[in-house]
């Protein structure tokens, strides 16, 4: 067998003759014994090789001591395949060396694969994705699905369905498998209860827009949290789309409340995120307890009442003061500090009261008035079927169209103007139901009796 070695003196390299088969010697390389066929062709190639080897040696071997590890493969080959070579003296594999022999370096997909990739541009009916640095991937025309809004950035799975299109890019399709992904995650999320993070795309009168793995999502107005509830008096509906177009751009913290594959619907809620983390704070407290906060807003229908870390209640028009008022913003304005008492909790809604933090005037009103007596009051507004007049601060009653004269009255605002004061005489007393009758036409009878 001959073995490969190496002269530091001379710097050559050498062939030193082994037995080869059949106890024959080869006494020096340019001598053989032919055994067979196989002994003539090797006494052709072996000086071939060698001579090679030799004039080869500045591209074989990098430096003076040692063969290196990018010694040339096809002299290898040759070599072991002929001549038989057994001992080879190597230098160690460098980091390139196990890099490029690694058979699983790069792997470049196949046809009908699913891959991920990043989205680099949209266009007019066309995507183009970067897949992972190996490819660019464009999907067009019928392969886009309508159902996603698909932005420079987004990551997505594809289906490749060309190797090679007309641009020397991968034809991707985002029908079929990448499709059914994206929709078994969706299902998985709303199984789990999962939160996550939805980037509000835009708004209009009934919520806000999203995406959830791609696919449109919707946020109703009725499942913000109390924080971004639009709030606005009046309910003005163009205020309402005003106030929820400032949320585009911002995230939000949801969970999806409801998915509807056959019909690409998913409805999500920033609400549920916001109970699920009030849960805690909302088991301290019960009906009857009371507690301290500031007015965060006011409507037409109460105000909303912050307390503890987050927690928000709100205090209907009914429940804000015991006597009759015509709007909330007549007692209550934004950052007022008051005191109300807890009087209903529905899941993560939150009802107060403050008229019930002070005793109920109405308790006492006999002791006040009686039917029959006459009082004086003065008119706080005006109705199409009375008026309602104000005795004192805390009681108040109805004159009654039918009670403002002995003749029908066509137009109470002939008979009194708000602020108007005239004596009543009371004709009925409802404690329990916090009503109070007054007539202006007994008054005026009694004067005209007095009078003749």
């Amino acid at each position: 067998m001959a073995t490969l070695s190496r002269n530091s003196g001379e710097g050559l390299v050498r062939f030193d003759s082994q037995p080869l088969h059949h106890n024959k010697v080869v006494p020096g390389w340019g001598d053989f014994v032919f055994l067979s066929t196989l002994d003539h062709f090797l006494f052709i190639l072996y000086p071939l090789l060698t001579t090679c080897c030799v004039s080869l040696r500045p591209l074989c071997f990098g430096r003076p001591a040692g063969l290196p590890s990018c010694y040339g493969q096809g002299f290898r080959s040759i070599i072991k395949g002929f001549v038989c070579m057994s001992t080879l003296v190597k230098e160690p594999v460098t980091e390139l060396g196990k890099l490029l022999a690694a058979p699983d370096t790069i792997v470049f997909p196949g046809l009908g694969e699913v891959v991920k990739g990043t989205v680099i541009a949209v266009g007019r009916n066309e995507v183009r994705c970067d897949i992972g640095g190996l490819a660019v991937g464009l999907i067009r025309g019928p392969e886009l699905d309508k159902h996603l809004d698909l932005r420079v950035g987004d990551d997505v799975e594809a289906t490749i369905i060309e190797l090679d299109n007309e641009f020397g890019e991968l034809e991707l399709s985002l029908k079929g498998a990448g499709r059914k992904r994206s929709w078994d995650k969706i299902k998985d999320l709303y199984t789990q209860g999962v939160v996550i993070s939805a980037k509000i795309l835009d708004a209009n009168k009934g919520g806000l827009v999203t995406r959830v793995e791609n696919v449109p999502a919707f946020l109703p107005v009725s499942q913000l949290s109390p924080a971004n509830y639009p709030r606005v008096s009046g309910g003005e509906k163009n205020k309402i789309h005003e106030k929820l177009r400032s949320f585009v751009g911002t995230t939000m913290e949801v969970k999806i409340l409801d998915v509807n594959e056959d019909e690409e619907k998913i409805v999500v809620s920033e609400k549920a995120v916001w109970e699920t983390k009030q849960e805690s704070v909302l088991s301290q407290y019960k009906v009857g307890s009371e507690v301290e906060g500031d007015v965060t807003a006011v409507t037409d229908f109460g105000a909303f009442v912050r307390f503890d870390t987050n927690l928000e209640g709100l205090v209907h028009i009914s429940e804000i003061a015991w006597q009759r008022i015509d709007h909330p913003r007549d007692v209550l304005k934004v950052g007022d500090h008051v005191r109300a008492i807890i009087i209903n909790i529905e899941g993560s809604k939150i009802f107060l009261s403050m008229k019930k933090m002070v005793e109920d005037p109405w308790r006492t009103v006999a002791k006040k008035y009686n039917v029959g007596q006459w009082v004086k009051g003065r008119v706080l507004k005006i109705n199409p079927f009375g008026l309602f007049v104000e005795l004192d601060q805390d009681i108040h009653g109805l004159a009654h169209i039918s009670e403002l004269a002995a003749k029908p009255v066509k137009d109470v605002n002939e008979i009194a103007r708000t602020g108007d004061e005239f004596e009543f005489r009371i004709v009925s007393i409802d404690a329990e139901n916090h009503r109070l009758g007054l007539s202006l036409r007994k008054a005026k009878e009694e004067g005209k009796k007095e009078a003749a």
